[in-house]
C-alpha cells in the first residue's frame, strides 16, 4: 500500500510539476450565474477560515458561460483554476487537454463510492465505460416536475378524474397518468392547462425535455462505446417515446413552441397549468410565497415510469475539474480534498447546493429538509445523459432540427423523424471517424 501510494504522488508530482505554485494563496473557480454558484462561495468562504486561501467564485450569464470558457481554454489562460462545467463538456475538454486527468485523484478518494454511481459516470468519466475520470460531481441535478397539489387534492376534480379515467387522481406512477393527467386538467376556455414541457430549440432544451421520456421508455441515444445508432435511437421504444411527447405538447399552454427552465416555473408561478417539468436546481423558487403565490400548494415528483417500468431522467448538473493551465493546480487539488469530504457535503447541501455524496442523499435529515429533496433522491440514483463527445454541439443541433418541428408542427410521423436523425448522427461519427 505505502508503494501504492508513493507512486501515486510521484504521479501526481509530475502532472503538476508545469504550472504549479507552491504558496498558492488564491484559488479562482468559474462557474454560471445562479443560485448554485452563490451557495458555493458561501460554502468556499469556509474554506479560506480553514486554511487561509482565498476561494472566489466567479460567475458570467448563462448564454455566455459556454463560450467564455472554452475562449479562455483555447487561449491556454490561467483566469480559472476550476471549472464547474457542463457534463457535456467532458469530450471536448478532455481531448484538447483543457482538463486535468483525475482518475488516479477518484480511486485514491473512492469517489466512485462516495458519490452516487450516475452521477460520477456522467459527471466525471469520459469517454463512456473506460474509467477516465475528468471532474468530480459537484451540483447534482436531473429534471423533475412540480404540480397544484390543491387542484389534485379538490374533492370535486377527484370525483371527475375517477369517474373519467377508472382510477384515483394522483401523483402520476407512469407516463400514461402524466397523459390522463395532463388531458383532464387542460381546459383552455378556463385559461387552466395540462402540462409545461420543454419545447426550446436551441442548445439542450429539447434534448433534456425528450429524454425523460426516451430513457423511461427504454430507449437510448445509441451505443456509447460503438457509436452505432442505426436501431437504437429510431428503434420501436424511442418511437413509442417520441409519439408520447407529442401527444404532451397538446396540453401546454398556448404560445408554449420555445420554453425553457423560466417559462415552466412560470406555468406554476402564474397558474397556467397542473403540472410542470424542470430541473430540481429552480424548484426552490417554487417555494418562495414571494415569487410564486400558489408556493403553498406546489407539490413535487420524480420522472415517472415508462410502460415497461423503466424509470429514468435526463441529467443536468455539472462537475468541477482542474483547469490545465492553471498555476494553482497542487492547492486546487487540496481543495477538492477538502470538498469531497462527507461533512463538506453536508454542508454543501445545508447551504442549498445539491450534493452528490451518497450518504448525505440516504440521510432522512436530506430527504426530509425540502418538499423536492426526496424525489430528487430517488432521481439522482436513475440518471442518463446526452453525448458528452466533442461534437455534442453538432449532435444537439441536428436533434433540435428533428425533433422540433414534429413535435410542435406534427410534422411527420415519429418513426420518419427518428429515421432522419439515425443518418444525421450515422454521418457525424463518420466525419469524426468514431464509425467507418
Amino acid at each position: 500500500m505505502r508503494n501504492k501510494i508513493a507512486g501515486l504522488l510521484a504521479g501526481l508530482g509530475m502532472m503538476f510539476a508545469c504550472g504549479t505554485s507552491a504558496k498558492a494563496q488564491e484559488l479562482t473557480i468559474f462557474w454560471a450565474e445562479w443560485d448554485p454558484a452563490n451557495y458555493l462561495q458561501e460554502l468556499v468562504n469556509e474554506y479560506e477560515a480553514e486554511t487561509g486561501v482565498k476561494v472566489t467564485v466567479e460567475t458570467t450569464p448563462w448564454a455566455d458561460f459556454q463560450t467564455k470558457a472554452f475562449t479562455e481554454f483555447n487561449a491556454k489562460g490561467s483566469a480559472y483554476d476550476l471549472i464547474v462545467g457542463d457534463s457535456q463538456w467532458l469530450g471536448a475538454a478532455s481531448e484538447a487537454g483543457h482538463y486535468v486527468d483525475l482518475t488516479d485523484f477518484v480511486k485514491e478518494h473512492k469517489v466512485l463510492e462516495s458519490m452516487a454511481p450516475a452521477t460520477v459516470k456522467f459527471y466525471s468519466e469520459y469517454p463512456g465505460n473506460s474509467g477516465k475520470y475528468w471532474s468530480i460531481p459537484t451540483e447534482g441535478d436531473a429534471v423533475g416536475w412540480s404540480y397544484r397539489k390543491d387542484w389534485f387534492e379538490d374533492p370535486k376534480e377527484k370525483e371527475a378524474f375517477k369517474a373519467k379515467y377508472g382510477y384515483d387522481l394522483d401523483v402520476p406512477k407512469d407516463w400514461k397518468q402524466l397523459r390522463d393527467i395532463a388531458e383532464f386538467f387542460h381546459r383552455p376556455d378556463q385559461k387552466r392547462y395540462g402540462i409545461a414541457i420543454y419545447t426550446d430549440n436551441s442548445y439542450d432544451g429539447m434534448a433534456m425535455g425528450f429524454e425523460n421520456a426516451l430513457f423511461s421508455f427504454g430507449g437510448e441515444l445509441g451505443d456509447p462505446v460503438s457509436y452505432q445508432v442505426e436501431g437504437i435511437i429510431n428503434s420501436d421504444k424511442a418511437v413509442a417515446a417520441l409519439d408520447a411527447y407529442k401527444e404532451l405538447y397538446k396540453f401546454t399552454p398556448p404560445g408554449w413552441a420555445k420554453t425553457f427552465f423560466v417559462e415552466n416555473n412560470q406555468a406554476i408561478t402564474e397558474g397556467l397549468a397542473a403540472i410542470s417539468m424542470n430541473y430540481f436546481a429552480f424548484f426552490p423558487a417554487l417555494l418562495n410565497e414571494s415569487t410564486n403565490p400558489h408556493a403553498k400548494n406546489t407539490g413535487f415528483f420524480a420522472n415517472p415510469a415508462g410502460p415497461g417500468g423503466d424509470q429514468f431522467a435526463a441529467l443536468g448538473g455539472q462537475g468541477i475539474s482542474i483547469v490545465s493551465y492553471s498555476q494553482n493546480k497542487e492547492e486546487a487539488v487540496k481543495f477538492l480534498e477538502w470538498f469531497i469530504k462527507d461533512d463538506t457535503q453536508k454542508k454543501w447541501a445545508e447551504l442549498g447546493g445539491y450534493t452528490c455524496n451518497k450518504a448525505v442523499l440516504e440521510s432522512a435529515e436530506f430527504q426530509n429538509a425540502t418538499p423536492y429533496n426526496k424525489a430528487f433522491y430517488e432521481t439522482m440514483f436513475k440518471v442518463k445523459d446526452f453525448w458528452a463527445v466533442p461534437e455534442y454541439a453538432e449532435l444537439l443541433q441536428q436533434l433540435n432540427q428533428r425533433i422540433y418541428p414534429a413535435i410542435v408542427g406534427g410534422e411527420g410521423t415519429s418513426k420518419e423523424t427518428l429515421d432522419a436523425l439515425a443518418a444525421d448522427w450515422t454521418a457525424t461519427f463518420k466525419k469524426y471517424g468514431r464509425i467507418n
